[in-house]
Order: C-alpha cells, then sequence, then structure tokens
C-alpha cells in the first residue's frame, strides 16, 4: 500500500510509535528502498557508502555531514532518462543544487529547472547549458528575468499578469521571443501536507483554472505575439504516489489546450506536468518506479489527447527529490543519550524512550519540523548485539521541536560517540539548512568509487562573523 510520510497516522500501538512502526527482528539490517544502492555494512558492522567507511568520511571531514552516493545520483537520473525517453526531463534545483550536481545531471542527458536568480547563476557558473534551462518562480524580478533572456534560458513559467507584461516589456526591448508555458493551477488537491500541495485554489502559484485566469492569460500571450507561448504547465505537489492526481490534472489542463485551439486556431505543442514523485523515508512509503510512472503518464496524456482530439503534445517532467532525495544520507555524532518516560502505562518493556541527541538538528533538517516528516535511522559505526528500544533522533537547538527522527528503534545500547546515520536526506535539507542558533551548515561530500571528494564545505563561525557588519 503506497503513502507518504506527510499526515501519516501516528497512533501508538502499545506505546511503540506510530502504527506502521514496528521493531527489527535484527536491529543492524538495513531496509533497502531507504538508502542509497552504494550502502551496505561492512564486516565489522559499520556502514560504507561505494566502499568508503563512514568512520573514514566523519574522520575526515567531521559530522554533521551529508553523504552523497554519485553513482546513486547518477544511476537515478538514467532511470529517468531512459523510462521518459521521449520526454524532457527537468531536474527540480530546488530540492539540492550546487555545481557539481548541476554538472552531473547536465553529463547525464537532463534539463534543469530553476526558481530564483541564485540557482540561476548556479547552474550558469557550472556549464549548463541554457536551452536546458527552465525558470520557475511565483515573483521573478526585473533583474531575474532580465539575466535569464540575456543569457538564452529555454523556457520562462509564466505565474502571474503582471509576469506577462514584465517579461513582455523586457522581450521587446531587446528584440527577442523567449518561449514560455503558462501555470496552471488546476484545483486538484494532492494527498499530501498542506503546505506542499500545491494545485489547490487558496495559495500563491499559477494561473486559476476554474476561475478563467489561465485562458485569458493564454489569449493575452497570443494576441500581442511577443512571447512563445509553448505551452501549460501543471504542478500538483510532492511526495505524491497516488497517479490519480496526474490524471485529473492532465484531463483538466488538456481541456484548456482544446478551448484554445477553438479560440485560436492554435494547438499549443508543450505540455509540463511537472513533478512531486515520491520517495521512501520509512517503511511505510511504496514509491513507484520511473518505468512505472513513465507508463501511466503516458497512458492518461493518451487517453485525454485522443478525448480532446488533440495531437499528444510534446512531455516534460521535473523530478528532483525522487532523484536526489534517496542519493544521500546525513551522518551524525551522538552526544548524549537520554530515558525519557513516554506516557501512563508505557510500552511493553519499561515504558520509556532514548531520547538520542546528535550534533546536527532543525538547522540542517527542518522537514520534520516543518511538515511533520518522518525518517528512519540506525546506528552507522558499528554492529550491536542490544535488543531494539524505541527511541526518538533529536538535535542541539533550543527548541523542543528540534527532532530530526520522531520514532525509531535503535539498539538499547546506543551511546554517545556513536555515529547515526539518517538516510533519504538528499531533498530540501542542505537546501532548506539555516544558520539557527548561530550552527554552521553542514558540508556536502561525494562519495564514488570508495573515494570522496568536498563538492560543499562546511560553514565556519568565520563565514558567520563575516556577514557581521556592527
Amino acid at each position: 500500500m503506497r503513502a507518504h510520510e506527510a499526515g501519516a497516522l501516528h497512533g501508538d500501538i502499545g506505546h511503540r510509535g506510530p502504527a506502521w512502526l514496528r521493531p527489527p527482528a535484527d536491529v543492524n539490517a538495513l531496509v533497502p528502498q531507504l538508502w542509497p544502492r552504494n550502502v551496505a555494512r561492512a564486516a565489522d558492522g559499520a556502514l560504507t557508502v561505494a566502499g568508503l567507511g563512514v568512520r573514514d568520511i566523519a574522520a575526515e571531514f567531521g559530522t554533521p555531514v551529508y553523504v552523497l552516493d554519485e553513482d546513486d545520483l547518477r544511476s537515478r537520473c538514467r532511470d529517468f532518462r531512459d523510462a521518459f525517453s521521449d520526454v524532457d526531463v527537468y531536474y527540480a534545483g530546488k530540492a539540492f543544487l550546487c555545481r557539481a550536481v548541476v554538472r552531473m545531471i547536465a553529463e547525464e542527458g537532463l534539463h534543469l529547472d530553476v526558481c530564483t536568480g541564485g540557482e540561476l547563476a548556479t547552474a550558469l557558473s557550472a556549464g549548463m547549458p541554457p536551452e536546458r534551462i527552465g525558470f520557475h518562480g511565483n515573483n521573478k524580478s526585473v533583474a531575474e528575468l532580465t539575466r535569464a533572456l540575456d543569457a538564452g534560458v529555454g523556457r520562462i513559467i509564466l505565474d502571474s499578469f503582471t509576469e506577462i507584461d514584465r517579461l513582455t516589456a523586457l522581450a521587446r526591448e531587446r528584440g527577442v521571443r523567449p518561449g514560455v508555458l503558462i501555470r496552471v493551477t488546476v484545483g486538484v488537491e494532492a494527498h499530501t501536507h498542506e503546505f506542499i500541495a500545491t494545485a489547490h485554489e487558496d495559495q500563491k502559484f499559477g494561473f486559476s483554472l476554474a476561475g478563467g485566469a489561465a485562458a485569458a492569460a493564454a489569449f493575452k500571450i497570443l494576441d500581442e505575439g511577443v512571447l512563445d507561448l509553448r505551452g501549460l504547465h501543471s504542478h500538483i505537489g510532492s511526495q505524491i504516489f497516488d497517479a490519480s492526481g496526474f490524471e485529473v490534472s492532465a484531463r483538466r489542463v488538456l481541456a484548456l489546450q482544446a478551448q484554445i485551439r477553438d479560440a485560436r486556431g492554435v494547438e499549443l505543442p508543450e505540455l509540463d506536468l511537472g513533478g512531486g514523485f515520491g520517495i521512501a523515508y520509512t517503511t511505510q512509503d511504496d514509491p513507484a518506479s520511473p518505468q512505472d510512472l513513465a507508463k501511466r503518464l503516458r497512458k492518461i496524456v493518451d487517453s485525454e489527447c485522443a478525448s480532446e482530439r488533440l495531437a499528444v503534445p510534446h512531455l516534460s517532467i521535473e523530478p528532483g527529490r525522487a532523484i536526489v532525495g534517496p542519493a544521500v544520507f546525513t551522518l551524525y555524532e551522538v552526544g548524549t543519550v537520554k530515558s525519557v518516560p513516554i506516557g501512563a502505562g508505557g510500552d511493553a518493556a519499561d515504558g520509556r524512550r532514548a531520547y538520542v541527541s546528535v550534533d546536527g538538528g532543525m538547522s540542517d533538517n527542518i522537514r520534520t519540523a516543518l511538515y511533520d516528516a518522518s525518517y528512519s535511522a540506525t546506528v552507522a559505526n558499528r554492529a550491536s548485539a542490544a535488543q531494539p528500544r524505541l527511541a526518538r533522533v533529536v538535535g542541539k537547538h533550543c527548541e523542543s521541536g528540534d527532532i530530526v527522527v520522531k520514532d525509531e528503534f535503535l539498539p538499547a545500547d546506543v551511546q554517545p560517540g556513536d555515529l547515526v546515520a539518517v538516510p533519504g536526506t538528499g531533498a530540501y535539507c542542505r537546501s532548506m539548512a539555516s544558520n539557527y542558533n548561530h550552527v554552521p551548515r553542514p558540508p556536502v561530500v561525494a562519495v564514488r568509487e570508495g573515494a570522496a571528494r568536498l563538492i560543499v564545505r562546511r560553514e565556519t563561525e568565520e563565514d558567520l562573523l563575516a556577514l557581521d557588519v556592527g
């Protein structure tokens, strides 16, 4: 049964955590779908990634540290590229972006989606061909649009009438005709957390379909004739496991395509169905493969185009989390372990939970606090013969909500100095990281064929003080 971590059931069973969590038969076992493909346990029980031990990574780069399995990321790029062989696959840079990752996805044949001037600057500085870049965002400034036009960005996804006017004026001044898509708010309520569901009407993104704004935007662009309207764009949310939302979205967007054809005699040649494909954060999650996604999305589009008597447009999708999320884990060091009562009656053991405090927290992974996200964890520096014990992995920040992993079974002998690894942290962890409590942000290390290289260095206290001009 497919599920997602946002809004999952958290009812306790015998005070042993959420309903889906069960004590493992082997507390050292790794659940394969949660980890990068090249992560394993060595003979001594310590985790390795692409043959390199995590103790060596911690010794060289310190903790906390984001560890990227480079071959895993590249293979996920190829999985999407091959499954969607006749589709433009745009890696959603907001999930995680740095110059090394830009080069990886470019080398694997993907396009790149950016949504701010900073992301665009990163893409261009890494040598991403500008014609393979799509520029998103609900409030692109004149400076950002100017930079996109001057760089020759391949497509700009328009989000408001103000932006249409802004880009039209800039394009007219420069005598260029940029390719654009209209972001359509289709009114589909993705089964996800409120703050990551993006296609219902009452939110900031896109042109409303039901209210007629999307059609009006298309007619405005076509009638003015300055911008090259290539197609429509729909994005219904994130961490989605059920294809039914894409089916409803495609039906409504393609109905708008037909309306534009009937009103202006133009069949728009492109359609972007967005991204939001879910990944496994815990054992409750069962994501679809890229091959399965491609098959279902093609079937949906073919059927709806036949119904509207439309030529099948050239498709594009925007996976981000599904590519980088599973390719990264975060490595922490345990600082303290505290045994805390967990309520009247307790569990079948002793009615207590272990609070395992690590040297990071909500500054390097805000998703648990922000989205009520669930994660998994394991002791990474050794194997243990101890029994599993219900634990909560927490950070070092001055917040009671500073939780990294709400519920997990860790060995009862977890102790200060142990390393704890949390999988599935490639998406929206480093990219949303902060300096809360003046904690420097962790580095990102890419590992390939037994060798590690630094791709984003650790911030230092000197970096923090350099910005403080007072």
